[in-house]
């Protein structure tokens, strides 16, 4: 694992979750996927129309799909296992996607949905590492539910 660049790519996912306009009943989450040590895209949580998570973001905004094949997502909160609006979660996005590994910032707490991101995806055989002492800015911008 190469720390210093999961460092430069999880401080850049916590820049696009401070893009996220707060909402009552979800996590402000921002996202970014590389592949090779390119950046392919970035996201954040509503960032697009249709109550979208980071992780989603960064994949529609993908003009070839097939490019996220063997990436990296890094995302500041783990990718959500249930979506309360009925859409895919992003755990089943990542895993259609091929996404090889993926990075966090932090578990997602427990204040809304019992989350599973971490476990269903390494039992899809993803790799899953979990950046450290970084927690703290990767919770800030959900203060509005966290207190």
């Amino acid at each position: 694992m190469a720390v210093q660049e999961d460092i430069k790519y999880m401080e850049l996912a916590i820049v696009e979750a401070n893009k996220s306009i707060p909402a009552e009943k979800a996590y402000c989450v921002g996202a970014c996927l590389v592949k090779d040590g390119e950046l392919l895209t970035t996201g954040y949580s509503r960032e697009l129309p249709g109550n979208t998570h980071a992780e989603q973001c960064c994949l529609m905004k993908l003009t070839d799909p097939t490019v996220a094949q063997g990436a990296t997502m890094y995302t500041t909160m783990e990718p959500c296992s249930t979506r309360l609006s009925g859409n895919i979660p992003c755990v089943q996005s990542i895993a259609q996607a091929n996404i090889a590994r993926v990075v966090l910032g932090v578990r997602e707490p427990p204040n809304l949905v019992d989350c599973k991101g971490i476990q269903l995806l390494r039992e899809l055989d993803i790799q899953v590492d979990i950046v450290p002492d970084l927690e703290d800015q990767c919770l800030a911008p959900n203060r509005h539910i966290l207190g």
